[in-house]
């Protein structure tokens, strides 16, 4: 839904009212909160996914995992504008990151999937991506006796299905939050967790109206908002946003928004990968989204809060894979 400029400065105004009439000076009323670890419920399937997230044979080449695009060693992205995908196809648009992907109202920019699940399928069987079928992927992982088994353990059953490969890889995704970044501490009531230059840049940016997209324990992925409210955005990306979902043209340019967690590891920045750097990401956010220029210092100290967004990375052990046996196709990574 479209949300023009006076009610993203008004939604903030709400939010203080509600504060002070509540007489709240505690880090509880902000409209932020910290991220919570989720409890892992079936660890099995939670490893499976794990290795099937790290897997190349999961791609028609042998050589694109979901940790290509969305690498766990670099914030859940890979910091290029767009990923590269099967025979060196560059990507439509920017890859989002995985970390704390799940606390998103659906995934992908455009929202096109409405859960981890049903995002793990696309890109194995996206020809500009992974370049398989699911019908190739999962007799590919029927031909390893190893995952054969571990199918069966997990799942209490000899079907092997694509349905089981996503269901695995969303279990593992699950997992991949990032607790106790500085700003959790200072929600959490440790005062000093951060200095006063990034306090500065959190009460600009709630007083700027960046939290009435910004907000909740992922500071973003819970709404779809057009990506240039006040002036255009000017971009060759040909990303149609909603609108290549919905196919209504009151949809396009919108995206969903993005998390500001970890966002100083997740460069460059909006779904064309436009903006290289936090500062020159705020810079446009300010102008296009809420009408306001700011000044070089009210930019760094903005800067500087969202660099207090950065939380303890999942520590990841790489799984040892299974090996291919002499059934299993063997890469093509040059056909």
């Amino acid at each position: 839904m479209r949300t023009p400029v006076f009610l993203l400065r008004a939604a903030f105004g709400a939010w203080a009212c509600a504060a002070l009439v509540a007489g709240t000076a505690t880090h509880a009323a902000e409209p932020v909160q910290p991220v919570t670890v989720p409890q892992v419920k079936d660890p099995a399937r939670v490893e499976l996914g794990k290795k099937l997230f790290f897997d190349p044979r999961l791609s028609r080449s042998g050589f694109i995992s979901c940790n290509s695009c969305h690498n766990l060693g670099m914030g859940g992205s890979d910091n290029i504008r767009t990923s590269i995908g099967h025979k060196w196809q560059q990507g439509p648009i920017n890859s989002p990151t995985v970390l704390n992907a799940s606390q998103n109202l659906a995934q992908f920019w455009d929202g096109r999937a409405k859960d981890l699940k049903e995002q793990a399928g696309g890109p194995i069987s996206n020809p500009g991506e992974m370049g398989f079928t699911h019908e190739l992927a999962v007799d590919m992982l029927r031909s390893i006796p190893q995952y054969v088994a571990e199918f069966k353990t997990v799942f209490g059953t000899d079907r092997l299905t694509i349905d089981e490969v996503t269901s695995a890889i969303a279990a593992f995704e699950e997992t991949l939050v990032t607790p106790n970044a500085r700003f959790d501490q200072w929600l959490q009531g440790r005062k000093t967790a951060i200095d006063a230059q990034e306090l500065r840049g959190y009460e600009l940016f709630k007083s700027s109206g960046c939290v009435a997209c910004h907000n909740g324990p992922n500071l973003g992925g819970g709404s779809f908002q057009k990506m240039g409210l006040v002036e255009p955005y000017r971009t060759t990306n040909a990303a149609q946003g909603r609108a290549g979902v919905t196919g209504k043209d009151a949809d396009r340019f919108l995206f969903k928004v993005p998390t500001l967690r970890n966002v100083e590891l997740t460069y460059p920045y909006f779904h064309d990968g436009g903006a290289d750097t936090l500062a020159q990401a705020v810079d446009v956010m300010g102008r296009l989204q809420l009408g306001r220029r700011f000044t070089d210092g009210e930019n760094a100290d903005i800067v500087a809060f969202l660099k207090t967004l950065t939380g303890e990375q999942p520590k990841i052990v790489l799984p040892i894979l299974p090996p291919s046996s002499d059934k299993t196709r063997r890469p093509q990574p040059f056909d």
